[in-house]
C-alpha cells in the first residue's frame, strides 16, 4: 500500500488515533518505539523528531547521539488489540544522521544497502519465512516460566492444544494488519507453534517479521500466556526455527526456475546454493546470533547441523522445496528467530550474490539421512558441519569478507563487542547441569 503524509494524517483523525509509535530495530534485532501523540505526527512525517542513538545498543555514542527517525510512510498501521477509543498507530522507521544522510548502524538501511547492490545486478529477492515460537505459562506474579500449557504435538488440536484460541487471535490479528497467513499449526514440541505468512519483497518481509513478534507478544500476553522466540528454551524437545524460503526475481521472473532442467532448478539457483554453502559457517553468527541458539542446532530434532543440499532431506542446511514455476526456492533451515531479520536477510541475500557473480557451483545433492552417517561417511562426501557454539560462529565470521560487508563495518564492531561478551560471560556461569554433575561426584 502506497501512501501519502495527507492520507496518513486524514486515516488517523478517521479512526481516533491518539498516540503514533516511531518504530525502529537496533542492532541485536529489539524492536524500539518512540511515542508521540497523534498532534505531532506531521511534524514525524516530515523526518523532524529526534531521539537519542547513544541510549541504544550498537548505534553511536554520547558525542554524537542526536539522531532523526525517517519513517517509511507505506508501513503505516493500527493496533487492532487497542481500543477504539485512543486508537494506537505505528510508523516503521528509518536511522538517520543529522545530516540527513541514512545511519550505517541501521539495521533497515544496511538490508537496504544490500538490496540495492541486487538491483543494480537486476535482481529483487523475495522471503517466505516459516517463524516457530512457544507459549509459555506465567507464575502467580505474572513472570515467564518455562512451563507448557498443553502436551500436544505436530498438528494436534483443540483440546489436546491448548494454544488454540490464542494463536487464532494473533492470526486474526495479523490479518487486520494486512498480512495474508498461509497457514498455522501447532508444533512438534509442547506449547510450540508455527505461523506462515505468504512470501514478499525481503524489505517487507523484515518489518513484517518484526511486526509479527510484536503481534505474537502482545496477543499471548492477553490470553495470559508469554510467547518466547528463543531458540531452545526446553531441553528433551524440539527447538524454534525460522526456517527461510528465498528466491530472486527479474523483470518479474523468478530466475530459480528453468523448465528445461531435469530438476527444474537454474544455475542461477545453484550458484546462490553454492554461495550460501560456501559462506554459511560465518552467516551463522548473525541467523543464529546466540549462545542458545546452538542448543538447537544438533542432530536428532530435524535441525540442520551439517552444510549441504537436498531436494527431499530435512537433515540438510539448505532444501529446495517440489514446487516450481514461479515457487521455485531453496530453503535455509539453520536460522533462529532470535536472529535481526534485517541482517539476516542481508547476509544470506549477499552470500547468495556471491555465488550467483562469481558461479560458485555448490556440491552434488545429497538425499541420504546425514544423521544416520558415520562421520567418515561424511568425510568421504565433503559434508562439513555448521558451529557448534556462538564463539565458533564469531570466528568464522571474523574471517568472511563477504558477510562482513553484507553487514557493513560499524554493524560488524557493534555486534561482535556484544556477542563475544555474551559468550564470556556463559562461559563464566556455574550452570545447574554442572552442580547435578559435580557438586556430589567431587
Amino acid at each position: 500500500m502506497k501512501y501519502s503524509k495527507r492520507e496518513i494524517v486524514e486515516m488517523a483523525n478517521e479512526a481516533g488515533v491518539r498516540f503514533i509509535r516511531l518504530q525502529f530495530t537496533d542492532t541485536l534485532g529489539i524492536l524500539k518505539n518512540v511515542a508521540i501523540p497523534v498532534s505531532q505526527l506531521e511534524k514525524a512525517l516530515n523526518g523532524e523528531l529526534m531521539f537519542d542513538g547513544s541510549s541504544i545498543a550498537g548505534f553511536v555514542g554520547v558525542e554524537e547521539s542526536d539522531m532523526y527517525l525517517v519513517p517509511d510512510l507505506d508501513t503505516f498501521n493500527i493496533f487492532p488489540w487497542r481500543p477504539a477509543v485512543g486508537a494506537v498507530a505505528r510508523l516503521i522507521c528509518d536511522v538517520h544522521n543529522p545530516d540527513g544522510t541514512p545511519f550505517q548502524g541501521c539495521p533497515r538501511n544496511n538490508l537496504k544497502r544490500v538490496l540495492k547492490e541486487a538491483a543494480q545486478l537486476g535482481y529483487t529477492m523475495n522471503v517466505g519465512p516459516e517463524v516457530e515460537f512457544f507459549l509459555f505459562l506465567l507464575d502467580e506474579q505474572g513472570r515467564p516460566t518455562a512451563k507448557s500449557h498443553d502436551e500436544a504435538t505436530y498438528f494436534d488440536l483443540a483440546p489436546t492444544d491448548h494454544g488454540e484460541d490464542a494463536r487464532r487471535d494473533i492470526v486474526m490479528t495479523l490479518e487486520d494488519m494486512g498480512f495474508e497467513v498461509e497457514a498455522s499449526h501447532h508444533e512438534v514440541a509442547p506449547g510450540q507453534h508455527e505461523i506462515d505468512f505468504k512470501y514478499d519483497d525481503a524489505l517487507k518481509i523484515a518489518d513484517a517479521i518484526m511486526t509479527f513478534k510484536l503481534v505474537v507478544h502482545s496477543i499471548a500476553q492477553r490470553h495470559g500466556l508469554h510467547a518466547s522466540f528463543m531458540p531452545k528454551p526446553l531441553y528433551g524437545v524440539a527447538g524454534s526455527g525460522m526456517h527461510t524460503h528465498q528466491s530472486l526475481f527479474a523483470d518479474k521472473k523468478n530466475v530459480f526456475y528453468a523448465p528445461e532442467k531435469e530438476n527444474g532448478l537454474s544455475d542461477t539457483a545453484l550458484h546462490y546454493m553454492g554461495g550460501i554453502l560456501r559462506h554459511a559457517r560465518a552467516i551463522c553468527a548473525i541467523t543464529n546470533p546466540t549462545v542458545n541458539s546452538y542448543k538447537r542446532l544438533v542432530p536428532g530434532f530435524e535441525a540442520p547441523v551439517y552444510m549441504a543440499w537436498s531436494e527431499a532431506n530435512r537433515s540438510c542446511l539448505v532444501r529446495v522445496p517440489a514446487k516450481r514455476g514461479v515457487s521455485t526456492r531453496i530453503e535455509v533451515r539453520n536460522p533462529d528467530p532470535s536472529c535481526n531479520p534485517y541482517l539476516a536477510l542481508a547476509v544470506l541475500l549477499k552470500a547468495g550474490l556471491d555465488g550467483v557473480v562469481n558461479r560458485i557451483a555448490p556440491p552434488d545433492p545429497v538425499n541420504r539421512n546425514i544423521y544416520a552417517m558415520s562421520e567418515v561417511e561424511r568425510q568421504e562426501l565433503g559434508i562439513t558441519s555448521l558451529p557448534s557454539n556462538l564463539a565458533e560462529a564469531l570466528e568464522d565470521l571474523s574471517k568472511d569478507k563477504v558477510v562482513r560487508e553484507a553487514i557493513g563495518e560499524h554493524i560488524y564492531e557493534k555486534f561482535v563487542t556484544v556477542k563475544r561478551d555474551e559468550w564470556q560471560r556463559y562461559q563464566q556461569f556455574v550452570h545447574p547441569w554442572e552442580l547435578n554433575e559435580y557438586l556430589s561426584a567431587f
